[in-house]
């Protein structure tokens, strides 16, 4: 098996004349927190899509702890270990968070739903408590989602993904939408609740003070192609990611 939980190997991805994704080649460890950063359209959200099966690419491969997962359907790209959030929160509106993650959990079983099995156990109820605990919102388990704030609906979507226990967790942009004020805390919430989690962190952020605290290693994406794959300060030190990515070149 391979040592890397996620590998992309040569993915390439067009929209007509546009190339999304030129020849991307990822290895991610089991403890990765990474961070994907690069303008909009450089490519970091078609890279998360083509890994999580909401995007099947033109050629290359996808490896999930060494077994290729390419082109699988989102949700069993899920059951085998591969969760993502959302930079809109995908939830459902109606229901209260603790049902939310209920069904997350549902989803990422690896057996089929049965007429003669409850839909939620005790189990998942306890993990779905569990979740929300961790990040701070149990006092919002029983409220309708359309009654909640942004920011706890971010958390929630957030949980959700985690829920299942994945190897690896893809988040898309989770501070966006949110106060300044309330980036910091929202992330310091993230990582406290993944800690003793054995998942890999990939996110995508537009927000370099996030990146520098919270990643180990960044990768920056510009035309559909990775020009930089460091540790941040060497990332953000970069000529090119200057250029491209931060605007900060003289």
């Amino acid at each position: 098996m391979s040592e890397a939980v996620l590998e992309a190997r040569g993915l390439m991805k067009s929209f007509g004349a546009l190339v999304a994704a030129n020849n991307i080649n990822i290895s991610v460890t089991p403890t990765a927190r990474l961070s994907l950063i690069g303008a909009n359209g450089a490519g970091k959200t078609t890279f998360v899509n083509m890994v999580t099966g909401y995007l099947k690419p033109d050629s290359g491969q996808v490896l999930l702890d060494g077994q290729n997962v390419t082109g699988l359907a989102p949700r069993r790209i899920t059951r085998r270990g591969m969760c993502r959030s959302f930079q809109i929160p995908q939830l459902c509106e109606t229901m209260t968070p603790v049902d939310n993650i209920l069904v997350a959990i549902d989803i990422a079983r690896k057996d089929r739903p049965s007429f003669f099995r409850p839909a939620h156990t005790e189990e998942s109820l306890d993990r779905a408590h569990e979740m929300l605990g961790r990040f701070g919102l149990s006092d919002y388990a029983d409220q309708p989602v359309d009654e909640l704030p942004g920011g706890v609906r971010k958390l929630i979507d957030i949980a959700m993904a985690l829920a299942s226990r994945p190897r690896v967790l893809l988040l898309d942009e989770p501070t966006s939408g949110v106060s300044s004020e309330e980036k910091f805390p929202l992330m310091d919430r993230v990582m406290k609740a993944l800690s003793g989690e054995d998942a890999a962190v990939i996110f995508v952020e537009h927000d370099m003070d996030i990146v520098t605290r919270y990643a180990d290693r960044v990768l920056a994406f510009y035309a559909g192609e990775i020009i930089a794959d460091d540790a941040p300060d060497e990332v953000l030190s970069d000529p090119a990611v200057q250029k491209y990515v931060t605007g900060t070149a003289r």
